[in-house]
C-alpha cells in the first residue's frame, strides 16, 4: 500500500506540474489516470465467485457424508463374521452327532460290502469287522506324528498295511483293503526299510538249494532208496481287525505334499497311498479303533475312538468366537458413533 500511494503521489505531481508549466501535459491526463488504476486493481485483492463457493461447500458435504458411513464398516463386518460363526456351529453340531450315531451302531462284516456296491460318503464312519491276512511289506508309514506320554512326548509314524483276502476263506474280504492300524515308533520304519532292502539282494541261501537239488538228482542214480526233501510253507496268520471307514485327510497350508518316489507321507491320501501300494484307487480305507490291546506287544497302538468324535475346532469354541466378534462390533459402532456425535 505505501507503493501505491507513492506512485499516485508522484503521478499527481507529473500532471500538475505539466499544467502550471503552460505545457500541454493535459493532454495525458487521461493516461494518467488510467495507469493509477492499472496499478491498483493489480494490488486489488480478488474476489471469489459466491456461486462457486455455493459448489464447493456442497462438494465438501457430500465427501464428508461418505467419510462418516466409512466409519460403520468394520463393524458391520464384524457382525457378519459372527453371525457366520454361528452357522458354522450349527453345522459342526450336526456333524459331531452323526458320527456319534454312527459309532453306535453295530459292526458289519465287511465281506458283505464291496467298494462298487455303495458310496464312500455312506460307509464313511461305520464300523466293520474285516478279516484277513496282512502284507507287511507293503506298508506306508504317515508322519512324523507325535504322542505325549505322561507329559513325554515321543515321535513316531502311523502306518498303514494293506489287507489281504484268505485264499477260499467266505469269511475274508473280498478285496484288499487298506487299515490304519495306529501309531508306532520311529524303529518300525527304520526296520521295514531294512527288510525291503534285504529282500531285493540276491541271498546265498537260493544258490545252496540248488547245488543241493544237483546233488541230490546225481545221487539219484546210485541209491535205492532216493532222498525225498519236503518244503516247508509258512502257516498263514490271519487278522481280524474292527475299524471305522475313512476317507483322506484334508491337509492344512502348513504340511508338505506328499512325495510317494521317496516314501515320504506327510497326511492320509487314500488314492495315492493305493497307487503305491499296487491297489486300485478306490481301495476303502479303514481305521483300527480295537481297544483291546496286547501288553506284551502294544504297537501298532489303535487310535482312540473318542478322537474321532472331536474337532480341533469344536461348537464351544465357535460360540466364544462369536461372542468375541459381536463385542468387537459393538465396540467400533459405539467409536464410530460417539466421533459423529456434535459436541456441545
Amino acid at each position: 500500500m505505501t507503493s501505491l500511494a507513492s506512485i499516485s503521489k508522484s503521478l499527481t505531481r507529473v500532471g500538475s506540474v505539466g499544467v502550471n508549466g503552460g505545457c500541454k501535459n493535459h493532454l495525458l491526463a487521461p493516461y494518467y489516470s488510467y495507469a493509477l488504476y492499472s496499478t491498483s486493481s493489480a494490488f486489488a485483492t480478488p474476489q471469489t465467485n459466491p456461486q462457486s463457493q455455493g459448489v464447493n461447500v456442497v462438494e465438501q458435504k457430500r465427501r464428508s457424508n461418505w467419510t462418516k458411513w466409512l466409519l460403520f464398516v468394520p463393524g458391520t463386518l464384524s457382525f457378519g463374521l459372527g453371525t457366520w460363526q454361528i452357522f458354522r456351529r450349527q453345522d459342526k453340531i450336526k456333524m459331531l452327532d452323526f458320527r456319534q450315531k454312527r459309532l453306535e451302531l453295530e459292526p458289519m462284516k465287511f465281506n458283505e460290502v464291496s467298494p462298487s456296491s455303495e458310496q464312500l460318503d455312506t460307509l464313511e464312519f461305520r464300523r466293520v469287522a474285516c478279516k484277513g491276512v496282512f502284507d507287511e511289506k507293503r506298508s506306508i508309514f504317515v508322519g512324523p506324528r507325535s504322542r505325549s506320554i505322561s507329559g513325554v512326548t515321543e515321535n513316531g509314524y502311523y502306518v498303514i498295511t494293506p489287507l489281504m483276502p484268505i485264499p477260499n476263506d467266505p469269511e475274508s474280504v473280498q478285496a484288499p483293503i487298506l487299515v490304519g492300524r495306529g501309531w508306532v515308533p520311529r524303529i518300525w520304519k527304520q526296520r521295514s526299510l531294512e527288510m525291503s532292502h534285504d529282500d531285493e539282494q540276491p541271498s546265498d541261501a537260493s544258490y545252496l538249494s540248488a547245488q543241493e537239488s544237483k546233488r541230490t538228482s546225481w545221487w539219484r542214480f546210485w541209491t535205492k532208496n532216493p532222498k525225498v526233501i519236503q518244503e516247508q510253507i509258512p502257516s498263514i496268520i490271519s487278522v481280524e481287525v474292527v475299524g471305522v471307514i475313512r476317507g483322506s485327510e484334508k491337509p492344512s497350508i502348513f504340511v508338505p505334499e506328499n512325495d510317494p518316489r521317496s516314501g515320504q507321507w506327510f497326511y492320509v491320501d487314500v488314492p495315492a497311498i493305493a497307487r503305491a501300494c499296487e491297489l486300485p484307487e478306490n481301495t476303502i480305507y479303514v481305521e483300527d479303533i480295537n481297544e483291546n490291546i496286547n501288553s506284551a506287544c502294544p504297537y501298532p497302538l489303535p487310535k482312540d475312538v473318542n478322537t474321532l468324535i472331536r474337532s480341533s475346532v469344536m461348537p464351544q469354541d465357535h460360540l466364544n468366537y462369536t461372542m468375541t466378534w459381536y463385542s468387537l462390533s459393538a465396540a467400533v459402532t459405539f467409536m464410530a458413533i460417539k466421533r459423529l456425535r456434535p459436541q456441545r
